[in-house]
């Protein structure tokens, strides 16, 4: 009987496995809503998941910008199990790209500066990768903590980089003034339509005041870079990287060249965070060392982990936990690091796995559960 009920309870269907049987017509219409959702979110100022003390649109053009490096980070760390703590370093190398070539040597244009900043970040990945993937755990972590510390050192120091001084008139991303977006205003629970210019968020207009279309702009990388992370996930490299993050040493063996395909996720989160750092750089308009302080990487590693290790749309709701509620709780100022801290021990004792534990995490923890019933069954059998 026992038995019996261990067999029902690992047949039983999971969400994933719902939403698998649904057809493709139905699937791609739950996607288009929720982007649809996701796309309006700045314009409906929910009351309670609105900021008070912070601008909306510009906390949501964070939030997407967190959000974008969690997925690069999630390559490195959830997929091929490579514990990089200097990922700042390729973050800042985007956004100095982008600096430095559109406004204090050169006036390039925006979108070949997007292509510099990814193609250099990306360069700079491999470069530190070939020497330094030969080595695993935590001598891995400090070279990358070096290599994160490194850029932003040679930022502060060089004058060619403008020093501690920092870089100004960063290009913005060319504006299309195609049509005006009104906001909603609450009353308690009663909305109304602002039709002022203040409240108006131009498509697609990328100024200094409206961070709306920034957001916008993020999400759309955000919805490319899924496509390719879940083509690459299911594809030879997924599984290699899988293989290469559970038992380096097996999948030697068994004919995987483990370090070229950890050097290509290594420059595939370069790719990734350079990108980001160039969107961020763009949108904020002016740069400087500080920017990129070593603590920023110990906060997109922790993204990652919060919303668990190898799950894309873990690394999602990470970044968002990371970036919005400290904005959300903005009032509580003086105790709101106090708190976080408190939840991410609450998380690495009741849930280590993290808010969303990738799928094989969630399999192991089925079969550990079958298996300790039917020991249990089979001790009670004896007795």
């Amino acid at each position: 009987m026992s038995t019996s009920a261990s067999t029902a309870k690992v047949a039983k269907p999971t969400f994933a496995d719902r939403w698998n049987n649904l057809s493709k017509p139905v699937q791609v219409v739950v996607w288009v809503a929720i982007a649809v959702v996701f796309f309006v979110l700045p314009l409906l100022n929910l009351p309670i998941v609105s900021t008070p003390d912070a601008e909306f649109g510009s906390v949501l053009a964070t939030v997407a910008n967190y959000a974008l490096v969690a997925l690069g980070l999630n390559i490195v760390l959830g997929y091929a199990g490579l514990l990089d703590l200097g990922y700042v370093g390729f973050y800042a190398i985007g956004a100095y790209t982008v600096a430095v070539g559109g406004s204090l040597h050169g006036q390039i244009n925006w979108f070949v500066l997007i292509v510099m900043a990814v193609t250099i970040s990306t360069a700079s990945g491999l470069l530190l990768g070939a020497p330094t993937l030969r080595v695993r755990g935590d001598y891995l972590a400090i070279v990358t903590l070096g290599f994160g510390e490194i850029i932003r050192l040679t930022a502060l120091n060089s004058e060619w980089l403008n020093q501690a001084r920092g870089i100004t008139g960063i290009p913005r991303p060319p504006s299309t003034e195609l049509f005006g977006l009104p906001s909603l205003v609450w009353d308690g629970l009663t909305a109304q339509v602002d039709l002022g210019e203040g409240a108006r968020s131009v498509f697609l207009k990328f100024g200094l005041l409206d961070a709306v279309p920034y957001y916008w702009l993020a999400l759309i990388v955000i919805i490319l870079v899924l496509i390719a992370d879940k083509l690459l996930q299911s594809s030879r490299v997924g599984r290699a990287w899988e293989a290469t993050r559970e038992d380096e040493e097996a999948a030697e063996l068994n004919g995987v060249p483990t370090f070229r395909f950890k050097l290509l996720a290594f420059a595939m989160g370069a790719f990734v965070g350079g990108l980001s750092g160039a969107l961020y750089a763009s949108r904020i308009g002016a740069i400087n060392p500080d920017s990129f302080m070593i603590q920023l990487s110990m906060m997109f590693l922790a993204a990652v982990v919060i919303g668990g290790q190898g799950n894309r749309w873990g690394a999602i709701v990470g970044g968002v936990v990371v970036a919005y509620l400290p904005e959300r709780f903005r009032e509580f100022a003086d105790f709101r690091i106090v708190v976080f801290g408190l939840l991410l021990l609450l998380l690495a004792n009741f849930r280590p796995q993290g808010l969303l534990p990738p799928r094989r995490a969630k399999r192991a923890q089925r079969a550990d559960a079958v298996t300790k019933e039917l020991e249990g069954t089979e001790e009670g059998a004896r007795a």
